[in-house]
């Protein structure tokens, strides 16, 4: 039998190879990285635009963006703190807190913007160039959006309205929700939001029921039988106002002859309320309360009535 006799190969020399490959792996590894975040910050460093001489590379853009979505988000929180845990516990109006609590989430975001800018060694002055062609988009299509933005401002400061007033803008009615830059939510009485441009509080007539005193007069109208008693009639429906226990009894109510109906005397019951949110429910209260105490009485709210004459007609009857 004959043996193949195999060349004979050292551990020594085989360690060394298999180091040589380890050492060539790693090595191309290495350089492979490095040649991406070469060619990474090649990209990075590219100029997208010059402010001033000042170029603004894609890096820039980057790193801003990001300190933006910070800014935006430490503005959220920071407002937010300030009014749970500082404005909530001193003793001031709603409507104030909330002013507060936006023009502090304003300064914060104007701030934070400048501070970024700075950051990314853009030079505020070199902005002038920026806020020239702004000013020129302004003047070809961006009129709303500046004039909403102002409007916005105007109301935080002026307060004409306050979040949680009762208001009627149009044939709108609802409670403010919320004033923001660009509009502010209205939430109906039906419950729906409604976004409205804060312009439309500016340059339109707008009725806030709860600026200044929130107490309101309300009218109840009804007709009474021209057969009924009068003095019965104004007595019965003072009374109605005044045993509301939600009526105010100071200013009194006054209950008017306001005119004389076909068929019937025009009455009107003016009385206070001390929120102009129960106005309805109250008016609804005090009418239901009047038919019952119209029956008591026996004072009739007539139906409209309407007197039909006919003639007789000699050239129709002589063609009949």
């Amino acid at each position: 039998m004959r043996f193949i006799q195999m060349p004979a190969v050292s551990l020594a020399a085989i360690k060394e190879d298999e180091s040589g490959t380890l050492s060539d792996l790693t090595d191309t590894t290495l350089s492979g990285i490095n040649e991406f975040w070469v060619q990474l910050w090649e990209v990075l460093s590219l100029g997208v635009f010059h402010v001033k001489g000042n170029p603004v590379t894609l890096g820039n853009l980057l790193v801003f963006s990001v300190l933006l979505i910070l800014v935006f988000a430490s503005a959220k929180i920071f407002s937010h703190l300030l009014y749970s845990r500082i404005l909530k516990k001193v003793r001031m109006e709603e409507s104030i807190r909330y002013t507060l609590q936006r023009i502090t989430h304003y300064v914060f975001l104007i701030v934070g913007v400048l501070f970024s800018l700075q950051f990314v060694g853009i030079d505020l002055s070199g902005l002038a160039v920026i806020f020239g062609l702004l000013s020129v988009g302004i003047g070809f299509g961006l009129q709303n959006l500046t004039s909403n933005f102002i409007s916005g401002i105007m109301l935080l400061f002026e307060r004409p309205i306050s979040v949680g007033d009762r208001i009627v803008v149009g044939s709108l009615e609802g409670d403010v929700k919320e004033i923001n830059m660009r509009s502010t939510t209205i939430n109906s009485i039906d419950n729906i939001s409604i976004i409205v441009p804060n312009s439309d509080f500016v340059s339109n007539q707008v009725i806030n029921y709860s600026h200044g005193d929130t107490k309101i007069r309300m009218r109840v109208q009804v007709g009474v039988s021209y057969n009924s008693d009068l003095d019965l009639v104004l007595k019965t429906m003072k009374q109605s106002a005044l045993d509301h226990p939600e009526t105010l009894n100071e200013p009194e109510p006054i209950v008017l002859l306001r005119n004389f109906g076909d068929s019937a005397w025009d009455m009107l019951l003016l009385c206070w309320v001390p929120n102009p949110k129960m106005q309805y429910r109250i008016a609804s209260d005090i009418r239901c309360d009047l038919v019952r105490r119209f029956r008591e009485n026996n004072i009739e709210i007539p139906f409209p009535q309407r007197d039909l004459h006919l003639r007789s007609n000699e050239a129709f009857k002589e063609l009949s």
